[in-house]
């Protein structure tokens, strides 16, 4: 059997994305900024993208912008906001357990002038409002908050978060990085004082290399690509059709089953965490205390622990059996240097190389699981006796 727990790394695209993409890459490959009829044809398909994301998300079509994905969608949200607005303020806050894609860009932005916050995480890997509030000041331009977090699943309290900025400074513009959320909450920009949110198709079983970013109509923002002025000169270069139709697709297959398919993640994640809590010396990290299994967390992800095995042993001793795991985010994996979000919710140290990222889909099933605890079972005992000589 095979048992792919790895799908905050990236996940299985739905076979209908796959159809699709092929037939635009196939038949109808237009560039949509020609004005023949193939050109034509790829710019309907742009709209059906657009139309499709912007209901999702109850906001104008004109409101979505397309990039290679999560990646560019944070940089473009930072940079292009700081250098839009520098003129107002110089002051940016972000939290401590952010995707490296927003704390990498937040140090480039320090080396431009820039003075960056950033927030302390509890134990449970959540801010807590009273810090927001402390490090907001008249010259913060700008906020950077996650949805949900990409190691352990913690989810950040957006809308309070965006009620507290906008009534402290209606000036400070709120980015929000949703690539774990979108697909797995309903998030609506408007309502909740988002200002710009940062979205990737391989998470949500669309293709690799797309993204777009959701940038409110009166949002200062300035580009950090330049060429043939596509997308109202804000993200230069030839639109990816296949992979955009792909993104809004997968988005549109997600979105017409959300409440069935979050159920289903919650199940099996509440399942896992009871199995693997079997197993002696083991710590689920992130989970709020009194809560039931994964309640007010992602119903995608788990982070365990595993005292007296490392990692990456674990990992390749699953991967023998046709198991799947992540030793922590895909983006920094091949790094040595502990997880810095693991560090700040007070992970002991003996346990920071010591463990695992297990993350599930709509495609995850309850006897893949059963089978991953067996193996784990028969596994970890036997790992712990080795690395103990």
């Amino acid at each position: 059997m095979e048992a792919y727990f790895d799908n905050s790394a990236t996940t299985r695209v739905f076979p209908e994305v796959a159809d699709l993409m092929t037939k635009i890459m196939c038949e109808d490959y237009g560039n949509p900024s020609s004005l023949h009829m193939k050109g034509l044809q790829a710019e309907q398909y742009l709209r059906y993208a657009k139309e499709t994301l912007a209901g999702i998300l109850k906001v104008r079509e004109s409101e979505i912008l397309f990039t290679s994905g999560g990646t560019e969608s944070d940089n473009l949200a930072l940079i292009g906001c700081a250098f839009a607005n520098r003129r107002r303020g110089n002051h940016i806050i972000t939290t401590s357990i952010e995707h490296p894609a927003i704390l990498q860009t937040c140090g480039y932005l320090e080396s431009q002038g820039y003075r960056v916050t950033y927030l302390p995480v509890d134990n449970n890997g959540q801010i807590h409002l009273e810090d927001l509030q402390r490090a907001m000041t008249q010259g913060t331009i700008l906020v950077s908050i996650m949805h949900t977090n990409n190691e352990i699943g913690s989810l950040q309290p957006i809308e309070e978060a965006g009620a507290l900025i906008k009534r402290m400074n209606p000036g400070t513009l709120f980015h929000v990085d949703a690539v774990q959320g979108f697909g797995k909450a309903r998030i609506y920009p408007k309502r909740m004082h988002i200002d710009l949110m940062s979205v990737s198709g391989h998470k949500i079983h669309g293709p690799k290399g797309v993204g777009f970013l959701y940038v409110g109509e009166k949002v200062k923002i300035q580009p950090i690509l330049f060429g043939g002025g596509q997308q109202q000169n804000l993200r230069s270069g030839t639109e990816n059709v296949p992979g955009i139709v792909g993104l809004a697709k997968a988005a549109e297959l997600l979105y017409n089953h959300l409440d069935e398919d979050v159920r289903h993640l919650y199940e099996c994640k509440s399942h896992f965490i009871e199995g693997v809590e079997q197993i002696p010396d083991v710590r689920v990290n992130g989970l709020l205390p009194g809560a039931p299994y994964g309640e007010g967390t992602a119903p995608h992800v788990v982070s365990v622990s595993f005292r007296g095995v490392r990692s990456e042993v674990l990992l390749h001793a699953l991967e023998e059996h046709g198991i799947y795991v992540s030793a922590g985010s895909a983006c920094s994996a091949r790094k040595p240097q502990p997880s810095a979000t693991l560090r700040a919710i007070g992970v002991e140290r003996a346990l920071l190389e010591s463990t695992i990222r297990f993350s599930f889909s709509i495609f995850t099933t309850v006897e893949e699981i059963d089978y991953a605890l067996e193996v784990m079972y028969d596994k970890i005992p036997m790992l712990r006796k080795y690395s103990r000589r």
